[in-house]
């Protein structure tokens, strides 16, 4: 069966990793079967909706390349279709009208302490249509002071299936008779997805665990309507890094990685952290999925392919940055030439104004192995742009500054062999024989004067593309620093 999976956040604030990986986990589920992946906004609740958080769901799911089939669908507009409904149940006697006023709910909750729940055992004693007269209830319907809860039975066991949790058993005497109609006219959530779904023809609903406690109003509210329910999912929580809870804003940014796909306000996202949409994914997909493969690096191809709702964890999973920054390094890596050069920014410019394009992609070649995240690219072609800004000084006092000397004047007095590395090569081996000094800090020393530190590409290579000229001039610039 070709599953038709739907993505619905609310516009509430920004798209959080967790309703990122909610997202991702829909699109694969439904991919996976040649499906349809739907993108629904829930704002039917106009008070806690926030400026621009719409546009920052759809620019994260644009970016990670998770390509809606249909949608964005807004619940807003479709008041009609849920008013209809409203009415079928009322009708039926499976929803009926509450008139209390915040005043009276406050009152029943002192009264009834903590436990208090509005249901058939409480219901007789508030104002709703079970407790007012006909005639005062017609008049209150007419004015608009109502809201419509679920008539939520008594004395019943509530089966409901979660595809990672299995078979599950609700009391009906432990919940809430919901709000399903607001007096602004509007559905809340409950009522909303659950008419969406069905409407829609939506067959996979993956969403976070804590919408588990819903799950059996949201069984019953298909019973009412005599509709057959989609198959659930009820993902884990990401949680925090160390420590216990679910991973939050405040834990991101004490811990110094981002939150969010792409940039929300004055925070940047793992896009602007330099992360690429495949690692991002690749990691996602991981988090939470034990996939019985050992390997860590899946294109997306891959992930639709291997993916399985199966291994979904019940348990909550542990959220790590450096992870997420190996498997964005996987990627990077494999990545093709042309597309890091295209990252890399005004040091593509820089880059293709000194070298051919050829050139240029072998560059980038020695560097790949090296990137962790789009930000390392700048940094690390640099080395074949200009001369280090910076020298290691700490690198000085660990090979001697006398070493350093004598290699960098061997260099500088027998230029004619700077030309070619590989002669360079022979004859700092030499050099380093008859001078007792390894090659390793011949090397260094090397490495210093040309990149600024002890890291970075085949050093011989970077001779080949500077050029002598270049070389001996960096040469001589850590001459007169140290």
């Amino acid at each position: 069966m070709r599953e038709r999976a739907r993505f619905a956040p609310s516009p509430t604030g920004p798209l959080h990793i967790g309703g990122v990986r909610t997202a991702l986990f829909n699109y694969l589920i439904a991919k996976k079967s040649g499906g349809k992946f739907i993108l629904r906004i829930e704002d039917t609740d106009s008070k806690r909706t926030v400026d621009g958080a719409e546009k920052h769901i759809i620019d994260s799911l644009e970016w990670l390349g998770l390509q809606v089939d249909e949608g964005p669908i807004r619940q807003s507009k479709r008041s009609k279709l849920y008013k209809k409904q409203v009415d079928k149940l009322l009708k039926q006697g499976n929803a009926y009208y509450a008139f209390d006023s915040q005043e009276d709910l406050d009152s029943a909750r002192e009264a009834g302490g903590i436990d208090f729940k509005y249901n058939v055992k409480t219901r007789m004693r508030l104002n709703n249509s079970f407790t007012v007269s006909e005639e005062e209830r017609k008049k209150r319907v007419e004015e608009g002071r109502y809201v419509v809860r679920l008539a939520i039975p008594e004395n019943k066991k509530i089966s409901a299936f979660d595809e990672i949790r299995g078979e599950l058993t609700f009391d009906s005497n432990e919940l809430e008779d919901k709000v399903i109609l607001k007096s602004d006219g509007m559905p809340t959530y409950h009522l909303a997805n659950v008419v969406d779904d069905n409407d829609m023809k939506i067959t996979s609903v993956v969403r976070g665990e804590e919408w588990l406690s819903s799950l059996p109003v949201h069984y019953l509210l298909y019973e009412f309507f005599g509709w057959k329910p989609p198959k659930f999912y009820h993902l884990p929580l990401i949680l925090k890094t160390s420590g216990a809870g679910k991973l939050s804003k405040r834990d991101a940014d004490e811990q110094g990685h981002p939150i969010f796909a792409v940039k929300w306000e004055d925070s940047n996202g793992f896009k602007e952290h330099g992360f690429i949409p495949e690692g991002l994914n690749n990691y996602l997909a991981l988090l939470g999925w034990s996939n019985k493969e050992e390997k860590e690096r899946y294109t997306m191809e891959e992930l639709v392919e291997s993916f399985s709702y199966e291994e979904i964890n019940k348990s909550g999973a542990r959220f790590d940055f450096k992870k997420a920054l190996w498997i964005n390094h996987l990627h990077l890596k494999d990545l093709e030439s042309k597309r890091i050069l295209d990252l890399s920014g005004q040091t593509k410019k820089l880059l293709v104004e000194k070298y051919s394009e050829t050139e240029a992609i072998e560059i980038i070649e020695l560097v790949k192995e090296r990137l962790n995240t789009t930000k390392d690219i700048d940094k690390e072609l640099s080395v074949f742009i200009k001369q280090p800004k910076e020298i290691d000084v700490s690198a000085i006092e660990k090979i001697n500054r006398e070493v350093i000397f004598s290699v960098l004047n061997f260099c500088k007095f027998n230029s004619e062999f700077v030309g070619s590395p590989f002669e360079l090569k022979n004859e700092l081996m030499k050099f380093g024989a008859e001078n007792n000094i390894s090659f390793g800090n011949i090397m260094k020393t090397l490495r210093l004067s040309l990149v600024g530190s002890l890291s970075g590409p085949d050093l011989f290579k970077i001779i080949d593309f500077i050029g002598p000229e270049e070389t001996l001039q960096r040469i001589e610039n850590l001459i007169n620093k140290i």
